[in-house]
């Protein structure tokens, strides 16, 4: 199994007042962008120490544009062009459907029933008009099943939880606990995983 190397795209102002993005096209504010420059920096420490080159790795990005602003800002910190990178749907974020751009706050007030449903399983029940995290597991695995060599992706809190469950490292439940940081690095091999930053 290839090394993954994943990292969660930068803050955009929309993680900093929690709504949640989905798949609308936020960009990454100033802070974001210093999270992608630091992930590089750190990811460029850990092929050092592995004696690996850069340039010798597989990239991938989801398409959304805060997952390829990131992808370029740590391509560049490892010295490397900002292109050169595959673009995979299957990185991208869950769909939140109508509940695109709310809080928390304003999800259980547009459907207070949905969104109880939501918090008691929130790996199976999807937002209003959007899509689960099981829903995006079949493409995550794909994507997993298709790699060939190690690889750097850059994507989403949704794509990484759903990465810890289709590499049979969190059950569905685990795999929602806690964040997914922005500005670290994590590191998927020999059927474990490390988080750097």
């Amino acid at each position: 199994m290839p090394t993954i190397y994943f990292i969660r795209h930068g803050e955009t102002d929309w993680n900093a007042t929690g709504r949640y993005q989905g798949t609308r096209d936020i960009p990454l504010n100033d802070k974001g962008r210093g999270q992608a420059v630091s992930a590089g920096g750190v990811l460029g420490g850990l092929l050092a120490r592995s004696g690996e080159q850069p340039a010798e790795l597989d990239y991938s990005a989801s398409p959304l544009g805060r997952a390829r602003v990131t992808m370029e800002l740590v391509r560049g910190a490892l010295g490397l062009p900002p292109q050169g990178y595959a673009v995979d749907e299957r990185l991208r974020e869950i769909t939140y459907g109508a509940w695109e751009g709310f809080t928390l706050k304003d999800m259980e007030q547009s459907d207070p029933e949905l969104y109880a449903a939501r918090q008691a399983d929130r790996w199976s029940v999807a937002p209003l008009r959007g899509e689960s995290y099981a829903q995006r597991l079949p493409f995550v695995t794909d994507w997993v099943a298709s790699l060939k060599h190690d690889t750097v992706a850059v994507g989403h809190v949704g794509t990484g939880r759903t990465l810890f469950v289709a590499l049979g490292l969190k059950t569905p439940r685990e795999a929602l606990e806690g964040p997914i940081q922005q500005g670290a690095v994590y590191v998927f091999r020999d059927g474990g995983f490390d988080i750097v930053s």
